[in-house]
């Protein structure tokens, strides 16, 4: 018996040992690593500047210097500011810089204090880079959007509403505007819902020249307001600003012109129609000659138009009207002689650039196929080169491609599988390739305008050396047909030890929203693979609505939205429900925003379908939601009631089943706790159990200091308690 029990002993020690080296070698995925050590955040190359000249560029490093470095051999060529030069007293490190149109001066912030998603105040500083000094832009209070005039010599911000310019030489200060008013009047900054809606939050420009000042004003006296308690102190703070919901007023915006030399303001002639939207404005190469892109209200219409900027006289020399909606972007572009403007539309159906001469007369269309560009990223007038990214060869995945003014020698760029994009330099002789794919982190690389690859700039390579150690799936890409004949893509993450005869619960997540694209052939390494490391398969589908598959496909949701979206993703749940090693009775399925006002309607409408389902941060009733937004797919409540109601997931709270989870930030600006506390109140009316998570004072991110892990923590546990 003792020989047996040495035996035995002998034969159990190396599968200890195996086992030991199994747990060492290959940790466990936790939420630490991921919302606390950030162990699978992927490196990459922020903040990089080119210089006028295309040939160098500039970086902030350690936010302690601003360096110059080549692009042909990567070498630092000088060091242009260092923080030791400035008052170290005042500025303790540089946060971010910009310079002015011929570089001789910098711009610089510190103090910044957030005002909404994209707007804030700081006490800005511009660097004298020749003679080595720092000028303060202004001592009496903080300012907002400072920006440098071409030559340098002066900065233009805007504080308490009003525009200002400060000359640096003479020191002197002077308001361009004086009616700025909290709630009432705006000068040179956008209100709330033109900053979120349309993405800018500088509502002002310089002419080339430096001599003029193109502006917006924004009337929002006639705004409703909205209000929101934040508790931070003893007496909590009512926060109000002008909110316009669906079918509410907007701000009366009129566009204006400066002279400095006469000191005289022109408005310029936008139409008499003021219940109108002024997406962009733009200086053509001309300084006589402002461009101003006018929108109607049901934003089906597009104006580009052209105004003397001494007399405020316009003409319309193009329009883009479309049946559904007119997508807003940055893409109009006036060639230098002003003989010619691109622009990016889908006048054929899908995105694609035209170029039309100065009158609006259509030359030719440049790029052409049943696939979307999906970003235009310049043209190079020396060599007559157009470049931009598409998804002609998948939905799944992007190519950079340059083509030439003519429309031909149509020539790909990037050619690793998987998503790409480009940021050229000036005069478009080097660029910088950003990729990824389901397998590969971010991998930076400099190429040649032919696409010649000069040296890799980011690999990941400890990243990857990180992952080695892991057990994780890869994303497995699908494709099904829906019982309307619909083909939809989506990607599938299942557990690392995965069997078919095993049958798994699978959780679902999306965004869905018009012109998304949640799935794509990209690097996404988070939450999803916890999940799957737990039992669980991961699968996200993007369906009718989202985005890279022409616009019938993402525009069909037009007037009611959420109808076709909550149908494709019951269509996945039973796509899913018929594979063999899925457990039907098993499906979940989650979403943020966007995603969230689906999985409430996936809970109720798709009931029979969904066991749990997590929705944060949800609009609830696109009438409790801004009116560009809404109102861009939705168009107005009195024109479109029941379109409204029927999107509304308050509308079928009789009908949830199961288990629900409703998170929302206390301080969300953007989709009001209103929104969660509505469908709330018509679930208790309803006798519908759910359970609910705020977090106090935060905004539509949720995030700041221990936040994120707390969040997700929480949706982690509900998911292992109710799926």
């Amino acid at each position: 018996m003792k020989t047996i029990r040495i035996a035995i002993t002998i034969f159990l020690i190396p599968i200890l040992i195996l086992n030991i080296h199994a747990q060492v070698s290959n940790p466990k995925i936790t939420l630490e690593d991921i919302w606390k050590k950030y162990t699978f955040n992927s490196e990459s190359i922020y903040g990089l500047r080119s210089m006028n000249n295309g040939l160098f560029y500039t970086t902030l490093d350690n936010e302690i210097e601003i360096n110059k470095y080549s692009y042909k051999t990567g070498k630092k060529i000088s060091t242009i500011l260092h923080l030791n030069e400035l008052d170290t007293s005042k500025i303790k490190r540089l946060r971010d810089y910009e310079f002015s149109d011929d570089e001789s001066k910098i711009l610089i912030y510190i103090n910044r204090e957030r005002i909404y998603r994209h707007s804030f105040t700081a006490n800005y500083f511009v660097w004298d880079i020749k003679f080595k000094k720092l000028y303060e832009v202004s001592d009496r209070g903080k300012q907002q959007l400072a920006t440098l005039s071409p030559d340098g010599s002066k900065v233009t911000f805007v504080r308490n509403n009003n525009l200002y310019i400060k000359d640096l030489q003479s020191g002197k200060e002077k308001a361009i505007t004086t009616d700025g008013k909290f709630n009432e009047i705006i000068n040179g900054a956008p209100d709330w819902v033109y900053e979120e809606e349309f993405s800018f939050s500088r509502a002002f420009a310089w002419s080339p020249d430096g001599k003029k000042i193109a502006y917006y004003k924004f009337n929002e006296t006639g705004v409703k307001q909205f209000g929101m308690t934040m508790f931070y102190e003893l007496y909590p703070e009512n926060r109000q600003w002008k909110y316009p919901k669906a079918g509410e007023d907007n701000s009366i915006v009129s566009i204006h012109i400066y002279d400095l030399e006469s000191e005289l303001t022109t408005l310029m002639d936008t139409g008499e129609e003021t219940n109108q939207y002024i997406p962009r404005i733009s200086w053509t190469n001309n300084s006589e000659l402002l461009s101003i892109q006018r929108l109607n209200r049901l934003q089906n219409k597009l104006d580009l138009i052209l105004t003397n900027s001494s007399t405020g006289e316009s003409k319309v020399i193009f329009t883009d009207s479309n049946k559904y909606y007119v997508d807003i972007t940055d893409y109009v572009t006036f060639l230098e002689n002003n003989k010619y403007f691109i622009y990016v539309g889908e006048m054929d159906g899908y995105n694609h650039i035209y170029l039309y001469d100065i009158n609006g007369i259509l030359v030719r269309q440049i790029t052409k196929g049943k696939w979307d560009v999906t970003d235009f990223m310049g043209y190079d007038e020396k060599n007559k080169i157009f470049y931009y990214a598409s998804v002609e060869e998948s939905p799944l995945r992007r190519y950079v491609y340059s083509i030439d003014f003519n429309g031909n020698n149509k020539t790909k760029l990037s050619c690793s599988t998987g998503t790409n994009r480009a940021e050229f330099s000036k005069g478009f002789k080097y660029y910088i390739n950003y990729f990824s794919n389901s397998t590969t982190p971010d991998y930076v690389s400099l190429h040649n305008s032919k696409g010649k690859l000069i040296r890799v700039l980011e690999d990941n390579k400890a990243l990857k050396d990180t992952l080695m150690h892991y057990n994780y799936s890869t994303k497995e890409f699908f494709t099904f047909e829906t019982s309307e004949g619909v083909k939809l893509t989506g990607y599938m993450i299942k557990p690392y030890h995965f069997e078919e005869t095993f049958k798994y619960p699978v959780f679902m997540t999306q965004y869905s929203g018009p012109n998304s694209q949640s799935a794509s052939d990209s690097w996404n390494f988070n939450w999803e693979q916890y999940l799957a490391q737990e039992g669980y398969i991961v699968v996200c589908v993007d369906g009718r609505g989202t985005g890279a598959r022409g616009e019938e496909f993402r525009k069909m949701t037009y007037l009611q939205l959420g109808k076709y979206e909550t149908i494709d993703q019951i269509e996945v749940a039973k796509y899913l429900g018929s594979l063999k090693y899925v457990d039907k009775e098993r499906i979940g399925i989650f979403g943020w925003s966007y995603g969230g006002f689906m999985t409430l309607l996936c809970m109720t409408i798709g009931a029979d379908y969904f066991k749990t389902g997590i929705s944060v941060a949800p609009p609830t009733s696109w009438r409790y939601y801004d009116n560009i937004y809404s109102e861009r797919f939705m168009r107005t409540p009195q024109e479109n009631s029941k379109g409204y109601e029927d999107s509304s997931p308050i509308t079928y709270v009789d009908k949830l089943k199961g288990n629900l989870l409703i998170i929302h930030g206390g301080g969300d600006d953007n989709v009001h706790l209103q929104n969660s506390m509505m469908i709330i109140d018509a679930l208790i009316q309803a006798n519908k159990q759910f359970d609910m998570m705020i977090y106090p004072n935060k905004n539509h991110s949720i995030k700041g200091g221990n936040t994120r892990y707390h969040l997700y923590s929480k949706m982690v546990d509900y998911i292992k308690e109710n799926l």
